[in-house]
């Protein structure tokens, strides 16, 4: 029997939406608390939202809905997306990030200095290739960027403008990137598969972006450079996570492997002591505790949702708004995008995104690796300009923490890259291939 559609399912998303959203504005914008956005604590949010859902539905009793919940988790997507999440945590906690400050100083150090800026660019694509966190990226890099913008004489906006744009390349294209994992296992497929769909999107779009920073970098006088010492030996970890990925290995081998490396090279460099090496492996989990509860907190609520008619409501007003297998792609860039624009979180945005956007993928015939790489792409180009998200505010406080002055709006005109990827996305969409659509979960 086909379900009933019922809008006022979903409200749930609604009181989330409000109370997230409010708080944020309130506290970033009215009370100038710093980072305001990212003290509101979402899970306490999600937990509201959840009740509102378990209020709805009197003919459905309260063990009926627990039963629901539990089965909306019992998927094996969501298990594999928090196991992965877990392992990529420890990747992270055991190579740390003094590896990538090495790559960008040897970058910096071999290319002349009047292409510094072209350097940032692909220093932060591949650094945050590698590492799979944008906000890491630009925690890292941002201060390199403010040292080549004042020993160089290029533009400060433009120099954390260009670390910003490759740090969302990144963020879109990582097999470790939360976003990634989020995306691939929400909509059921290989992340090689997502890797090579999702890269001739991104890819026109930083080659565009590299060829404009060229051009602005031609027109500036350069005054200096940058020296410091680095160390080579430790990006081996990510390297070999990274091949591993692309050649479509397990990505628990590939994450085990760069796990072993890593603590051999930091073990055997005197980068860290065994104690030390275990605390990091700890804290890398520690930092995915809270993604893995907003997915678990997210699917019980969507499965209610689900079984109130609230997706069928919802998929009724995006196919009378969007016709065709084109319109049906835009309306999940549109989705994905409205949800980051309110959450300030693209991995939050993608995993609230999941169930809908798979709903839409079967509906217009699209299959799971371009829906997963359009709810991936679609977020990242919003994350990466919105003045309020993670990525902006990290990047105007490590410049403020050098006692230099920059806001969010001296840093969006340069913000090339996502602007580029909007394009890029927009062309793939509508003048990109079609394919024959696989039901069967491509995931491994």
């Amino acid at each position: 029997m086909k379900q009933k559609s019922n809008p006022v399912a979903l409200l749930p998303i609604g009181v989330f939406l409000i109370l997230y959203l409010g708080l944020g504005i309130t506290l970033e914008y009215i009370m100038k608390v710093p980072m305001g956005f990212y003290n509101v604590p979402i899970i306490v949010a999600f937990l509201a939202a959840i009740l509102v859902a378990c209020l709805q539905n009197r003919s459905v009793s309260f063990d009926e809905k627990l039963e629901i919940m539990a089965k909306g988790l019992a998927d094996k997507n969501i298990i594999t997306m928090l196991l992965i999440f877990l392992t990529a945590g420890v990747f992270v906690g055991v190579v740390g990030r003094s590896s990538a400050e090495s790559v960008a100083y040897f970058m910096l150090q071999m290319i002349p200095a009047k292409y510094a800026v072209m350097v940032l660019f692909v220093v932060a694509c591949f650094v945050s290739v590698a590492m799979g966190t944008s906000v890491g990226t630009i925690t890292l890099l941002t201060p390199i960027a403010a040292a080549v913008s004042e020993a160089s004489g290029f533009g400060m906006p433009l120099c954390v403008a260009t670390v910003m744009g490759g740090a969302m390349f990144g963020d879109n294209l990582s097999f470790i990137s939360d976003t990634t994992i989020a995306a691939c296992n929400g909509q059921g497929c290989r992340m090689k598969d997502k890797f090579y769909k999702n890269f001739w999107i991104a890819f026109p779009a930083a080659v565009v972006t590299l060829i404009l920073v060229g051009v602005i970098s031609a027109n500036t006088t350069v005054t200096g450079g940058i020296q410091k010492e680095y160390h080579l030996i430790r990006m081996i970890p990510y390297i070999l996570v990274l091949l591993g990925g692309i050649a479509g290995c397990n990505v628990f081998l590939v994450l085990l492997s760069g796990i072993f490396s890593g603590s051999l090279i930091m073990l055997l460099t005197g980068k860290s002591t065994g104690v030390e090496l275990i605390g990091n492996m700890g804290s890398g989990v520690s930092g995915m505790f809270e993604t893995c509860m907003v997915a678990i907190l997210v699917s019980a609520m969507c499965a209610l949702i689900r079984e109130y008619g609230g997706f069928v409501a919802l998929l009724g007003w995006i196919q009378r708004m969007f016709k065709g297998k084109k319109g049906g792609q835009i309306g999940m860039g549109i989705l994905v995008a409205a949800m980051d624009v309110a959450t300030a979180n693209n991995t939050v945005a993608i995993v609230m995104a999941n169930p809908i956007a798979r709903e839409m993928a079967k509906t217009y015939g699209v299959s799971a690796k371009k829906s997963a790489s359009l709810l991936d792409t679609f977020s990242c180009i919003t994350q990466g300009i919105i003045p309020y998200g993670a990525q902006m505010l990290v990047a105007v406080s490590a410049v403020s923490e050098l006692g230099k002055n920059i806001s969010a709006f001296d840093i969006i005109p340069f913000l090339f890259y996502p602007f580029f990827l909007l394009i890029s996305s927009l062309a793939w969409i509508i003048f990109g291939k079609e394919e024959e659509v696989t039901t069967a979960c491509e995931y491994r």
